[in-house]
């Protein structure tokens, strides 16, 4: 993110200076931190082309047009996620990262300075004292000062000694992240195109290609499910009852080093506000508003703050114009926050309602309803995916077409009853009503059965 925000500052001709707490991860043969790979859609596509950077990285990406659901009995069935055109990409994040680090020390006007720490900030006089690994600390003065440091973000710390809402959430899931890797031929294990999810209500399993031919594969999970398995002997049987397909695909003896070595990871949601504090500091991405990973929308969102909400205009004046931070707060903030909520319903969506099919049933719909009407009814989820409609704004349309399918519903199950009822006064007529009972009873044994999940 902030190696974006770099690329757009200088192309723009400002002077950058990126300090980075971590040392150079092109140096680095383990990058600690997330290891998800990221999905790549519409928003961050777009972020990419504005730095000429879409190419190099789509190259190096997977196209998944649909999500690939495996059940208990070793069957898989497709969800695409739009129409055959519309698709995500599976991108290895590192090296998104190492691409756009290198795209910005390429700028003659950015400076790079790693292993450095931010200790403290004056945000009226516009200073900022880092401390590197050996200790030294510098003090600098500059016009504008971006955090884009995470989830724990020190200059969002540092904000927060003022006037400065915060709200944190860790949810009782944790994640762990396994590998699927090349079959025996040295091909893909699985159906490349897809991302793969193994959704079991309470907790799930995912994969997403890799161009080596492998998968990244992450377990969610609730904490204590995590900590339940604490023998081989546990871990096997829970996942020859869970993930029986899995087993083959990951190698029982890599499945049990990989989970009896690593430990089972948090994930938080953060909102807050502002983003700024007077016209010389504001944070972006994660130091913002961290999400939880389930709608792949984390670096899409961050991405498209820099095309989409007027941002880089307003910096643009930013010395000149008070207005510009504020500004920026009171367009981001409503889109950031929705896009939280979005991320922990898409949990449960994954996990729970691709298994229901009234949820398939009403991706039916919403398909059907998208081919007869593309500008006006538009699938959430295409609507965050593969549009740039602020995220508030899908929620909004969302709840307008769950208001017309239910009112349609309603119209129908009247209609129906009143159907019923005529019928039932003809038949009372004829002397006989059992034929009515008879269908009734068998529609609704019908309904019931088709619904089962």
């Amino acid at each position: 993110v902030g190696a974006m925000m770099a690329c757009y500052l200088a192309k723009r001709g400002y002077k950058v200076d990126i300090y980075e707490r971590r040392t150079d991860i092109r140096l680095m043969e383990v990058v600690r931190g997330r290891s998800i790979n990221l999905a790549l859609s519409c928003r961050g596509r777009e972020a990419l082309r504005g730095v000429g950077l879409e190419a190099e990285i789509s190259k190096n990406g997977i196209p998944m047009r649909a999500r690939m659901i495996h059940d208990l009995n070793d069957q898989r069935r497709p969800i695409p996620y739009g129409t055959k055109d519309q698709y995500i990409m599976s991108i290895d994040r590192r090296l998104l990262n190492e691409v756009l680090l290198t795209a910005a020390e390429k700028y003659p006007n950015v400076r790079i300075f790693f292993s450095h720490k931010l200790v403290s900030c004056d945000f009226e006089k516009g200073e900022a004292e880092f401390c590197n690994e050996k200790g030294d600390t510098m003090r600098i003065h500059v016009d504008l000062i971006v955090g884009a440091d995470g989830a724990y973000s020190s200059l969002r710390r540092q904000m927060m000694k003022r006037l400065f809402d915060y709200e944190q959430t860790y949810i009782p899931h944790g994640y762990m992240e396994l590998n699927i890797p090349p079959n025996n031929n040295n091909e893909y294990a699985m159906e490349t195109n897809y991302l793969h999810i193994w959704p079991r209500n309470e907790f799930m399993m995912i994969a997403l290609p890799n161009l080596d031919k492998s998968f990244t594969t992450t377990l969610f999970m609730p904490f204590e499910i995590f900590e339940s398995l604490d023998t081989e002997e546990k871990l096997m049987q829970f996942f020859e009852e869970k993930f029986p397909d899995s087993i083959k695909l990951i190698g029982a003896e890599a499945l049990k080093k990989t989970f009896f070595t690593s430990k089972a990871l948090p994930m938080v949601s953060i909102k807050c506000k502002p983003y700024h504090v007077g016209d010389k500091s504001v944070i972006i991405g994660d130091a913002a508003h961290s999400m939880v990973p389930f709608y792949g929308q984390g670096m899409n969102c961050v991405s498209n703050l820099t095309i989409n909400c007027s941002f880089l205009v307003n910096l643009y004046l930013c010395i000149f114009n008070s207005k510009a931070l504020p500004e920026y707060t009171k367009m981001r903030h409503p889109d950031a926050t929705a896009m939280c909520d979005l991320a922990m319903y898409n949990y449960v969506e994954m996990r729970s309602h691709v298994n229901s099919k009234l949820f398939l049933l009403r991706k039916k719909m919403d398909n059907f309803l998208h081919m007869l009407f593309p500008r006006t009814w538009i699938p959430l989820y295409t609507m965050v995916s593969f549009t740039r409609t602020r995220y508030h704004q899908c929620i909004s349309r969302r709840a307008w077409q769950d208001k017309v399918i239910n009112q349609g519903i309603t119209v129908s199950a009247v209609g129906g009853g009143v159907g019923l009822v005529l019928v039932a006064y003809w038949m009372h007529k004829s002397g006989s009503l059992s034929p009515v009972y008879d269908f009734v009873e068998d529609s609704v044994s019908k309904v019931q059965n088709w619904l089962k999940v």
